[in-house]
């Protein structure tokens, strides 16, 4: 290790150790009744870098239920299925309000103002589903992120999708106003099944890492030499992930850690250094926007120790 370059090892270590002594830790998300019985005591961190080295720290290698993260990868499933035509169905722009707001989507007509808020991610899902069965488009989306992070063990937690489906109401609202505008294409119960199953895939900090990386190489897995996407894509995905990525809280998050990310109710945080590595964050309590609290800290401070904010140390 040269002397500009960051003792990953040791930075891990000491995040995660005093992110689990911290008191204020937020409130875990009780709308979904199974992620209600989260220990809010959870922390795990892992870093994966573009050479594969793993750096993990707390409870890094426990799954957990990824949610919304998972809005990064049918994302990338949809651009690569349908490319910038995906547009006519979602907008790109950071929403400013809640991540299930309805008076937004009124307001628009139907269109979500980004694919990470709910009813864009609704929307990104129908485009994925569109000629298919609902069981079929679920298995690609899982084998998808199985293969990026090269692990067949990743799975659906279906306790938490029953409990998502069972508690959905306002999704279902926004998923039925979008297809009185034609926004919709296909039946609603089919689009929500595979939106509810998605969101609800579990995974370990130490998977979401070398799932994302190769979002931190230009498209391409470095492990592998595998390109997933374009380097123009991925590009452009990583900025929706820095202006998007947290909901109304994007902004507070660019403003502190300085990396594109993606956050989840279930705790998790996805960010991408470009160039260097993929992070995965988890912990469960969340602050008033729906954000991981101590993982926006944790990633804040690795930031800081590392100077890999991509605005500079």
């Amino acid at each position: 290790m040269s002397e500009t370059e960051p003792d990953l090892a040791a930075i891990v270590r000491d995040i995660a150790a005093e992110m689990l002594t911290r008191k204020d830790r937020g409130t875990v998300a009780t709308y979904i009744p199974e992620l209600a019985n989260v220990d809010a005591q959870r922390f795990g961190l892992a870093i994966v870098d573009v050479a594969g080295n793993v750096y993990a720290g707390g409870d890094s290698a426990l799954p957990f239920s990824i949610q919304s993260i998972s809005k990064v990868f049918t994302l990338t499933l949809a651009l690569g299925r349908i490319g910038d035509r995906l547009w006519r169905h979602v907008g790109r722009e950071p929403s400013g309000n809640r991540f299930n707001s309805i008076v937004q989507l009124e307001h628009e007509l139907g269109v979500p103002r980004n694919p990470f808020i709910n009813a864009g991610a609704i929307a990104v899902t129908d485009v994925i589903l569109s000629g298919r069965q609902p069981r079929e488009t679920l298995g690609e989306i899982l084998r998808f992120l199985q293969f990026l992070a090269d692990d067949t063990t990743i799975s659906i937690d279906q306790d938490v999708a029953a409990s998502e489906k069972r508690t959905g109401f306002r999704n279902v609202a926004l998923a039925n106003y979008m297809k009185s505008f034609g926004v919709i294409e296909n039946p609603v119960d089919y689009t929500l099944g595979v939106y509810f199953h998605h969101c609800a895939i579990a995974m370990s900090c130490e998977q979401l890492a070398r799932a994302g990386l190769f979002l931190s190489c230009n498209g391409v897995n470095p492990l592998t030499a595998f390109s997933v996407v374009s380097a123009e894509r991925a590009r452009r995905i990583n900025a929706l992930m820095l202006t998007c990525g947290h909901y109304d809280g994007s902004g507070e998050f660019a403003y502190r850690v300085g990396l594109p990310g993606k956050s989840g109710v279930g705790g998790g945080i996805l960010a991408i250094a470009p160039g260097k590595a993929s992070i995965a964050v988890w912990s469960p309590g969340l602050d008033e926007a729906g954000n991981s609290h101590l993982g926006r800290i944790a990633l804040e401070e690795f930031t800081r120790r590392t100077g890999w904010s991509i605005f500079g140390p």
